[in-house]
């Protein structure tokens, strides 16, 4: 009698889970989503205990140190010739200066590259946050508004969400950050906005401008999104049921409508924050992203490209460093839409 009760709790329990367990156990099963998952905790920690991690400052330049390398590092590149001194301490052959002290070498100006690597990732993460932040704020509320309301407001919306829609994406971050470095970083009287803006700007390392930048365009795509989920969603008989026992058009929105279409939303937004990071990255790449010497990857890719040839490590490592962010991303996010995809449900 006790194992018949037991097996009709377990059924009761299995059927009694949410859409969110379901998708967490799914998830779990996925190995390159997990994979992704490991890789973005591991940026996000090293992000924020990089001063512990490492004994350098990102920024002190020792130029007796430049452009050395470990032993590691050159046995890897065969175009690297260590350097070779006589007696006198005369050059005779090679040219790169071997150093173990550094793990990763240092770069032009003789700055620890794992130093730098790793506080870069702090700002390739900051943007992978503040952009879904930005969209989902901007892009999430209008959607609301067009799908649920239509009519006029859905028109109006709608109507600037194409407008914006139909202008190149980095065309236009690339002409606000120009507009932004220009107009702000010229300010000499105290107490104004832009004053503050740049004074802010300047302590963030760059950051508010970027996020500025990135933020007036990313919630686009997202308030379609949510548009064509909210006109799926107001039609079903829930959203019915709660409009007929009176409730207002805040609460149906917000109760009823928004849980139901925020797993499409998540999806949508983690795949697209690998586009967040390479804006930033590029941005820093031509010269209008971070100011220096804060470091941004997208800055040390083209820093290490002007000598490629002969130090080809230090443009290589903050590419892969990167590369790994960027598909990290996703693969978390190819495998939250298959782990929210509802057609799923039960088949595990």
């Amino acid at each position: 009698m006790s194992t018949i009760n037991q097996s009709i709790q377990g059924e009761v329990a299995g059927k009694s889970r949410n859409l969110w367990v379901d998708a967490f156990l799914r998830l779990r099963k996925n190995r390159m989503a997990m994979l992704g998952l490991i890789i973005i905790i591991i940026n996000i920690v090293f992000a924020i205990f990089a001063p512990l991690i490492t004994q350098y400052d990102y920024k002190k330049q020792i130029l007796t140190d430049n452009n050395s390398a470990p032993m590691w590092i050159i046995n890897t590149f065969p175009v690297m010739e260590p350097r070779v001194l006589d007696a006198e301490g005369n050059q005779v052959s090679g040219y790169v200066k071997v150093s173990d002290e550094y793990m990763l070498g240092t770069d032009a100006l003789g700055r620890d590259l794992w130093t730098r690597l790793i506080y870069g990732a702090r700002i390739s993460l900051a943007v992978a946050f503040i952009g879904p932040l930005v969209s989902l704020l901007i892009g999430v509320a209008m959607g609301l508004l067009a799908g649920y309301f239509r009519g006029w407001v859905d028109n109006l919306i709608m109507r600037i969400v194409d407008v914006v829609y139909a202008l190149p994406t980095i065309i236009v971050i690339i002409l606000l950050m120009a507009f932004f470095r220009s107009t702000f970083n010229d300010v000499d009287a105290q107490g104004t906005i832009r004053y503050t803006l740049a004074q802010l700007d300047s302590r963030m390392g760059g950051m508010l401008f970027i996020s500025i930048g990135i933020g007036l365009t990313s919630w686009v795509g997202m308030a379609r999104i949510t548009r064509g989920q909210v006109l799926a969603a107001r039609e079903n008989d829930y959203v019915t049921a709660a409009q007929a026992l009176g409730g207002n058009d805040n609460r149906v929105m917000w109760k009823h409508v928004f849980p139901n279409i925020l797993g499409p939303i998540i999806v949508a937004e983690t795949l697209a924050i690998p586009s967040y990071i390479r804006y930033e990255a590029f941005l820093s790449f031509i010269g209008l992203g971070v100011n220096p010497p804060t470091p941004s990857w997208g800055m040390m890719i083209a820093e290490g490209s002007r000598s490629i040839a002969s130090y080809p490590y230090q443009a290589l490592f903050p590419a892969i460093a990167l590369f790994l962010v960027m598909f990290a991303f996703n693969f978390l996010g190819d495998g939250l839409r298959d782990a929210l995809d509802p057609r799923m449900r039960g088949t595990d």
